[in-house]
This record gives structure tokens, sequence and C-alpha cells, in this order.
């Protein structure tokens, strides 16, 4: 109702201006009055011209993220701009927005204690925050872990840039990361070696797990928009301290334990870990761990569940799960149903953990088993944004994973 009454107003205010300012749009036959089809189509046009204006309202999907800076069909010249787009508990990450932009121009990665200027590694291991982006599209096989100093910003757009067959990304007590836009896949072990970390040091690497995305003790951290799949233990996992983080718009695919969130049961000092894990895909061929949540606070928001084998959603040491408004197919296996997994205690101590279930979508028999107080006080620190519906689900995760974006055009 109050739409309506806002347009008749808004309808009644153009009949009278152009009737006083538009002659072109007064009938010869009664020149007091406005043709009322034209006046109509002034409006109409005013509207759309607005909305073009604005901006985000002419191409928005909803999804806060992507509708902050995909509409700029000058994104290219506005990179930077990404960074003040987080949300949920990554949100304060700036990566490299505050320096200089550095081009990869090298897919090389000959010397992990001395790398080529132009390479990857070279470029995230200086100690001034720097926005990394890519020549062309390029393939990058790691000698060794890639670990990255602070203030630093990975960003893939306009390239197609795969890091895969080797070692890939480790975020180790660090802060200010972004990752954005990188295929990430058939990451290996790496270790028994020596690997730089800043200009001014180097040191012995034990073997390393093999995951995708490594976070150890890092905090504010944001990976967005990264097509992850098939790696040799996690696709991304954050461990030991690890904090503020937001895991947003990724699609993972054909992985076994897809996410460890929190070290272990007897690392204590993961109970202040807070992770947003917002509008992924978790696609074809994933089992579980999607995530696997101990003792932090872990709010899974309008996310898109549609595989896994084994469960979707598990923690032990007593963590807080706050999901609100995801989808949940649940496969045709009727033995795997359950999109939670409460591990490693008995129902006399899980029956207490505070895990909910707000506004998901169950489909094809998926269940979610609550636990714990019901009170929204209970989530205080496991919210971190306003979940839309799970109605809108598919409209808010349908560009999931690495974009197609290409200079001079909208992403």
């Amino acid at each position: 109702m109050m739409g309506l009454l806002y347009y008749s107003s808004f309808l009644f205010f153009f009949f009278f201006f152009f009737t006083l300012s538009s002659p072109s749009l007064v009938s010869s036959s009664s020149p007091l009055l406005p043709q009322p089809e034209l006046v109509v189509h002034q409006v109409h046009r005013s509207i759309n011209e607005s909305r073009r204006n604005l901006g985000y309202l002419s191409c928005g999907t909803g999804n806060p993220i992507d509708d902050c800076w995909r509409c700029d069909p000058n994104w290219e010249q506005n990179r930077q701009r990404l960074a003040d787009c987080a949300i949920g508990f990554g949100k304060n990450a700036v990566g490299g927005r505050d320096g200089k932009i550095y081009v990869v121009t090298d897919s090389g990665d000959y010397d992990a204690v001395n790398p080529k200027p132009g390479t990857l590694r070279h470029a995230v291991i200086q100690d001034e925050p720097l926005w990394i982006i890519f020549e062309r599209d390029m393939t990058i096989k790691l000698k060794e872990e890639l670990i990255m100093n602070s203030f630093k910003t990975i960003d893939g757009r306009g390239a197609s840039v795969h890091i895969s067959g080797g070692p890939c990304i480790t975020i180790q007590f660090v802060t200010n990361i972004i990752v954005h836009g990188i295929n990430i896949h058939d990451c290996k072990q790496g270790g028994n070696a020596m690997v730089r970390d800043s200009p001014h040091h180097y040191g012995w690497r034990t073997i390393s797990d093999g995951d995708g995305v490594s976070l150890f003790g890092a905090s504010h951290v944001w990976v967005d928009h990264c097509s992850l799949s098939n790696c040799k233990d996690g696709l991304i996992d954050a461990i030991y301290g690890s904090t503020a983080i937001t895991i947003s718009n990724n699609y993972m695919t054909h992985h076994d334990k897809a996410m460890l969130l929190g070290h272990s049961d007897s690392y204590t000092q993961d109970k202040n870990m807070q992770v947003t894990i917002a509008f992924n895909h978790f696609g074809e061929g994933l089992v579980q761990r999607m995530p696997r949540c101990r003792h932090g606070y872990f709010h899974v928001v309008n996310n898109d569940y549609t595989h896994w084998e084994m469960y979707a959603i598990g923690g032990s040491a007593e963590p807080t799960i706050n999901s609100q408004g995801n989808r949940f197919l649940a496969p045709d296996d009727r033995f795997s149903k359950e999109v939670t997994k409460h591990e490693d205690a008995p129902e006399s101590e899980w029956k207490n953990w505070n895990w909910r279930s707000e506004g998901d979508l169950m489909m094809n028999g998926a269940f979610f088993t609550a636990s714990g107080a019901g009170a929204s006080s209970s989530y205080a620190r496991a919210s971190s944004l306003g979940a839309r519906p799970s109605s809108l689900v598919a409209t808010l995760t349908s560009s999931a994973g690495a974009l197609s974006c290409r200079k001079g055009s909208r992403c």
C-alpha cells in the first residue's frame, strides 16, 4: 500500500511539473491537461535513469559483496575498492588496499629463498602493502608453500589464474590478507626446505599439510570468489588462533575434508575464533567438513549445499554454529540425510552445544539436529551479517567461484 501511495504521489508531482515545464506534453485540444501516456512514460524514464545513475540498482543481485563492486564497468581502474566490500567477521581485512599495484609477469617459481622479481612469490613476501594482479592468464606451480606477508591482496580478476600442482597458499602469523578470483586445486605437500617469508628472513619449513589455503595464527583474512578442489588435505583450513575471517562466494568441489576451523579439541586458544561462511556453493564430489568447527563462533549463512556424502556441518569441543538461510539438498543415500554431525562427544555433552538452524531450506529429506540454548543471545558472537531468505540462495550463489572478468565490462 505504501508503495502504491508513493508511486501515486510521484506521478502527481510529475503531472504538474511537466504541465508547467514541458509544453510538448500538453494536448492541443486541451491546453491545460497533459497527455497521460506521455507523463507515465516520462516518469518511468526518470526512474530508470535514477537507477542507472545509482548503478547497483540496475544490476544488483542481492549479494551485498558483489553488488558493492561488480556493477562498475571500470572495476579494472578501481581494483582496490574491492577491499571496502568485505562483510562478516573478516570485513576489516584491507589487504593491499593502501599500497601499490604489483603486476605478476612471470608464472615461474624458480627459487623459494631468492624469488625472482615479477613472480607471485616475490610479490607476497614484500613488507609494504601490495595489491597483486596478473599480466595474463597463467598456471603457477609452486615449488614450496607460498608464505604471505601482511597487507597483501592476490587479485585474479581479468585473467584466468591457477595455483595448482604443488604446495599452495600459507597465511601464517600475518594479518590483513585478501585472496580473490583464483583457481586453487590439486595442491600437494611441500616442506623439508628453506622458504623465504620476507625480504629479511627465510627459514626451514617442515612438511606441510597440502591445504589449498592454510591459515595459521592469522587474522583479518578474506577469501572470496575462488574455485577450490582436490587438495591433499583441506581446501581452506584455519587453526592455531586464527580469527576475523570471511570465506565467501567460493565454489568448492571434488574433495573429501573441505574445511577445518580449529586446530584440535585440546587447543583452547581457538575459543575466540570467529568465521563467516557466506554465499559459497558446496558442490559435486564433496564428502564432509563444510565446515568442521572447534571451540569458536561460526556464522554459516546463505550458502548452497548441493552435495555431501557424509555430512555438511560438523564440530566438536563445544563450538557455536549459527546456520541461517542456507539451502541443504541431501544426497539420495537414506543414511546421509543429516546436515550435522556432533563429533567426539556423547549426546549428554553435545546437547548443550549451541547449534541452530534458522530459515534454512531442507530438501530431499535433509534435516539439521539443533542443540543448546535457543535464545538469540547465545548466538551474539556468531552473528556477523543479516541473512537473506533461503529462497534467494540460488541467485546469491549463482556466480560463486572465480569470475570471468574482462577489462571494460562488468564482471
